[in-house]
């Protein structure tokens, strides 16, 4: 994922109001981020937990697309699978987020929604740059893992976009 400015991703995002972007708190740390190593950037609003936001790069354009965390109640044991990354967590550490569709359709209140990593660090469990604590099934390569994620990520966005 090639670098972006603070700008450049409050204009990404396609599926909020201008309002609702002003509000938001920015990512902190922006200037540390490894851009290398990443499909897309996301971070949770500390000030409003329930918010979440996920940015990366589409034909060579930042996208950026608001995320709510559901409230569902889950386990508190066992294991969950991120449907992005496909890495296996605790059942506390994968959650239900849904996006508002871009468009009309999501002024009409049309959501989807993906069970993802409840830090998004998904792009750095797939190369193995953050631990986790179960074992995983998955022995394809860090390259191979990345490109699924890819593919995975655009699958969800193009049902946002919609």
């Amino acid at each position: 994922m090639r670098a972006l400015t603070a700008t450049e991703i409050a204009d990404s995002f396609v599926n909020c109001t201008r309002g609702e972007v002003k509000s938001m708190t920015p990512i902190r740390g922006l200037a540390d981020v490894d851009w290398e190593v990443r499909e897309f950037l996301g971070w949770r609003d500390p000030r409003a937990p329930a918010r979440a936001y996920l940015v990366t790069v589409r034909d060579d354009r930042p996208l950026g697309v608001e995320l709510r965390a559901t409230t569902e109640s889950r386990p508190a044991r066992g294991s969950a699978l991120c449907d992005i990354c496909h890495t296996a967590h605790p059942a506390d550490s994968v959650g239900l987020f849904v996006a508002r569709k871009a468009g009309p359709r999501g002024r009409d209140h049309n959501t989807v929604g993906t069970y993802i990593c409840a830090d998004l660090a998904c792009p750095l469990y797939v190369r193995k740059l953050r631990p986790v604590t179960l074992p995983q099934g998955e022995t394809a390569p860090p390259e191979e893992r990345a490109r699924r994620l890819q593919r995975r990520l655009d699958a969800f966005l193009d049902r946002v976009l919609a």
